[in-house]
């Protein structure tokens, strides 16, 4: 299909920064790239983020309603029929369960970018949510159609990332670049505490970014300038990417610049400089893809011990980096825009759900023998075909046994998930993804379907998933998917992290 017009909702202010609008650009760009046009509607804004927009060659609209009120769901809803837009976009705190809901009611479909589940509903027909600690038990309040889209697969990473997918990082054995970038606008000046305490290591190199609409920025020139050329500060650059790559360790507020730095795998020092960024770095602190310093109030002293210690540990500088790279492929912006242009008959990744057929068998058989399949079994002796064959007819004969195949946009097969009756009347899945399509973040989209499905018999419902301690990629995927560990427990004399998904009322 061809792709249409893309009406962006979202606002930028020196409080409130613009980490949304720019997360917007890199969906938009996306959107340009597949052929489309992109409007952005704003009730606040920047003359840098107009600026920006502007190079983006999107249509900027500005509207005088209060953000998030009912005259504002009205105005976009009008200017989005005049230009006979589609989808609608909706990104900021400011909207909440009535505003997706007004959209909806006037027949528009809706893709809402949130961070922590702060609507007390959802209308909207898609939820994003790109951070790593994201779940589907945030957004247990929503309407039947609405589908979660969650974790790091669908980070919404600019154009100018894109070339530097798959790029490694050489590691020094010590450090001396330092890149500085505390958002667009940094309200509280921590990029000011920063720059004093680099000040203090003369080994240091420094690059200090400051957004288009950081207040502070000709007194940051001032005070770096004392200690050119060692220190410099630049505003509004295009070429983040490439300020990452050449950096050794990063000093980074803990917004949505995370994931550029993950994606470039460059150590980073994270601050928050506003409060709902602390969960964020606490879960990158978590899993040693960062290392969070605290908030605002930290002291340049603090400051530059951490930064000499990150420098001076080649060690620890690959740790972060490796663990940091694993988490972003820089392919968000398409996978969504792909969902978004095939969302009527799909799910996230164009995936489908078919049940198991008896032709399918052999590749059934294929798949459960796959080296990493048996490795991640409790049963990993190989499978002989007779045996899967039985099997197989045996399970296809029962209605109390679930296969379901996923198949993408083109019918190809991509894996596989089954439920099992539990005797106590539970479910027990288990989940198999194909070998060519590994590393595209579909194991927690399919187990996020596949639930789905179960849940359509209706009645309460309960899943259980039994891990291997050292499978931590399986449990993230049913983490995702909103499943909740419970500890380890035993299964066939090997130890196992036991998740469990639970839901009182299952959807029809």
């Amino acid at each position: 299909m061809t792709a249409a017009s893309l009406l962006i909702r979202v606002d930028a202010s020196l409080t409130m920064g613009t980490g949304h609008v720019m997360r917007c650009i890199a969906l938009s760009q996306a959107w340009q790239d597949a052929g489309g046009r992109a409007t952005f509607v704003m009730a606040q804004s920047t003359t840098g983020i107009q600026a920006r927009l502007g190079q983006e060659s999107c249509e900027v609209l500005p509207i005088s309603c209060a953000a998030g009120s009912e005259d504002d769901a009205l105005e976009t809803i009008r200017l989005a029929r005049g230009r006979q837009v589609e989808w609608i976009v909706v990104d900021g705190y400011q909207f909440g369960a009535d505003y997706q809901r007004s959209l909806k009611a006037a027949g528009f479909k809706v893709l809402f970018l949130d961070d922590y589940g702060h609507a007390s509903h959802y209308f909207a027909d898609l939820v994003l949510n790109q951070n790593e600690q994201a779940k589907e038990s945030l957004y247990e309040a929503r309407e039947p159609h609405t589908r979660p889209l969650l974790g790091t697969e669908y980070c919404l990473l600019r154009r100018e990332f894109a070339s530097w997918r798959g790029w490694k990082r050489q590691t020094p054995a010590v450090g001396s670049k330092v890149l500085v970038t505390m958002g667009g606008s940094d309200p509280e000046n921590v990029t000011a505490t920063v720059i004093e305490a680099l000040q203090t290591l003369s080994n240091v190199e420094a690059t200090v970014v400051v957004g288009g609409s950081n207040p502070h920025f000709a007194k940051l020139q001032e005070s770096a300038a004392l200690y050119a050329p060692r220190i410099t500060v630049r505003k509004d650059v295009s070429n983040m990417a490439e300020l990452m790559a050449s950096a050794d360790v990063a000093v980074s507020a803990s917004g949505s610049t995370c994931w550029e730095l993950c994606l470039l795998g460059l150590p980073a020092l994270l601050l928050d400089v506003v409060p709902n960024q602390t969960e964020l770095a606490r879960e990158l602190d978590r899993r040693g893809c960062a290392i969070h310093l605290g908030d605002h109030r930290i002291s340049a002293e603090k400051v530059a011990g951490e930064v000499h210690r990150l420098l001076s540990s080649c060690e620890l500088r690959q740790s972060v980096s490796q663990s940091a790279c694993q988490l972003v492929d820089g392919d968000g912006a398409r996978r969504v825009v792909s969902i978004l242009r095939g969302a009527d008959n799909r799910d996230s990744e164009g995936l489908s759900l078919r049940r198991a057929r008896p032709e399918d068998g052999r590749l059934l058989w294929e798949w459960a023998n796959d080296p990493d399949v048996r490795s991640a079994s409790f049963s990993s002796a190989p499978i002989s075909c007779e045996t899967h064959a039985e099997w197989l007819a045996e399970r296809l004969g029962q209605d109390t046994h679930v296969i379901l195949i996923a198949e993408d946009e083109t019918t190809t097969p991509c894996g596989q998930i089954r439920f099992d009756p539990r005797p106590d009347g539970d479910w027990e899945v288990s989940i198999s993804i194909a070998s060519g399509m590994r590393g595209r973040g579909l194991a927690s989209t399919l187990i996020g379907l596949g639930v789905r499905e179960i849940a359509r018999r209706g009645g309460a419902l309960r899943v259980h998933a039994f891990v291997k301690p050292g499978n931590t990629a399986s449990a993230r995927a049913f983490a995702k998917a909103g499943f909740t560990s419970t500890g380890i427990e035993e299964v066939r004399g090997n130890a196992a992290m036991h998740l469990i998904y639970c839901k009182k009322e299952a959807s029809n």
